[in-house]
């Protein structure tokens, strides 16, 4: 199989851009990653443009992707529009990999852009409402929030200001959890007072404002058992990577030894498990897929990025990349396990709660990171020694879980 690497990445600040234009942000991100790649435009192959919302709320529902990269002098080549909800920058990381090893072109470009900041909140909140099927939203609703049945909300515990809809769905996640593991919110807390505490050392995170426990919980409800803290915000930005094989990498002009490889990149869509066979969770497959297609194990896994678009979302993923049992994801949390200088520092970005989360963008955000981390360049959130590295990215609901979950892992050289 043809190596594929990741020759150079680039990202702005995740966060609330109004007075920029989702073309300024995309070309801040991918002129960083081509400078970092040491590459020119003419040399890229091929490109993927990852996006969600900028339709329904930038009214460029056709060819976003050939209008941001036309702007910035891309003419010519294949350019491809990839949508998949939070995980569409993935899916084109995914694809630009792909492309590069059906012999398609050697360097290709994945590129991820969201510009959600809206004035009109009840539209900016209604741009989530499309990533599950749209003829059975009551039946959605119905059949997700069940899982959360059995453990009554305090009184006062949800949030008189509008929040997405989604939320209710990833309390009712935490809840099932929290009924059947015995987690409890303070593990919930902890984890999200370990991400912001982490985004404090990291100058793209959208909050860089750290969390004590006590403050997360005591923080303004949005719905039980989330506060504020715990939950991603709306956000705006771009995040992008250059891809190549062996003989791209010789090309380019940068210094080939920080390029990055993928060692493996696994895309699943879901199935209709029972909810309470976590064995046959969308991530645990293909993580698991994953991991075999690496050569690798979760014992050699040294740091990790995933997709929580609130904190119970780490518990529930580090569960399904093996890195805990299931069940133990909250008691890790309180140890110390998943913090920079624990046993397997997970989001040292600050996580989607922190660093933000651009729906669009925020699959390449990662792996913006996770680079930066292999690479040692990360400052005061480095984790020693990191070698092999995790990123977990999920994307709408279908049935009990999420439509479209990917796994990547990569490699310093």
């Amino acid at each position: 199989m043809t190596d594929v690497y990741i020759a150079g990445v680039g990202m702005t600040p995740f966060g609330r851009h109004m007075d920029k234009s989702y073309k300024e942000l995309t070309a801040e991100a991918v002129q960083m990653a081509l400078t970092d790649a040491g590459a020119n435009k003419s040399e890229v192959g091929e490109a993927f443009f990852a996006s969600c919302v900028i339709g329904f709320l930038q009214d460029q529902h056709m060819v976003p992707g050939q209008v941001a990269l036309r702007s910035m002098g891309f003419e010519g080549i294949p350019i491809f529009n990839v949508e998949g909800a939070c995980a569409s920058a993935t899916s084109g990381l995914y694809l630009a990999a792909q492309a590069i090893r059906a012999g398609s072109c050697d360097i290709a470009l994945a590129v991820g852009t969201e510009k959600m900041s809206a004035d009109d909140k009840a539209k900016m909140f209604a741009a989530f409402d499309s990533a599950w099927d749209v003829t059975t939203v009551e039946s959605n609703q119905e059949n997700l929030l069940k899982m959360g049945e059995g453990i009554t909300p305090p009184k006062g515990s949800q949030s008189d200001k509008p929040y997405s809809m989604f939320m209710d769905v990833y309390a009712a996640f935490c809840r099932q959890h929290m009924k059947t593991f015995g987690t409890t919110q303070e593990q919930i807390a902890a984890v999200c007072a370990k991400n912001h505490t982490h985004s404090v050392h990291n100058p793209f995170a959208q909050y860089q404002v750290p969390y004590t426990v006590e403050e997360v919980m005591t923080a303004p409800p949005i719905t039980y058992p989330l506060t504020l803290p715990m939950c991603a915000p709306i956000s705006d930005g771009s995040a992008a990577a250059v891809l190549c094989s062996a003989e791209g990498l010789k090309r380019l002009k940068g210094d080939a030894s920080r390029a990055v490889r993928l060692l493996s990149s696994v895309f699943r869509s879901g199935t209709n498990r029972a909810a309470d066979e976590y064995e046959k969770h969308i991530t645990a497959l293909a993580a698991a897929e994953a991991y075999e297609k690496a050569g690798v194990s979760p014992g050699d896994v040294s740091v990790v990025e995933v997709h929580d678009a609130t904190a119970m979302g780490e518990i529930i993923q580090v569960e399904n990349l093996r890195l805990v049992p299931w069940g133990e994801g909250g008691p890790a949390a309180v140890r110390g396990d998943f913090t920079v200088g624990g046993r397997v520092p997970v989001n040292p970005s600050g996580g989607l709660e922190s660093r933000g989360h651009p729906i669009g963008a925020t699959g390449l955000g990662q792996i913006f990171e996770l680079v930066t981390q292999l690479r040692g360049e990360a400052g005061a959130r480095q984790v020693e020694g990191a070698r092999i590295a995790v990123q977990e990215n999920g994307g709408g609901l279908v049935g009990l879980e999420e439509a479209t979950a990917a796994v990547s892992i990569l490699a310093k050289q």
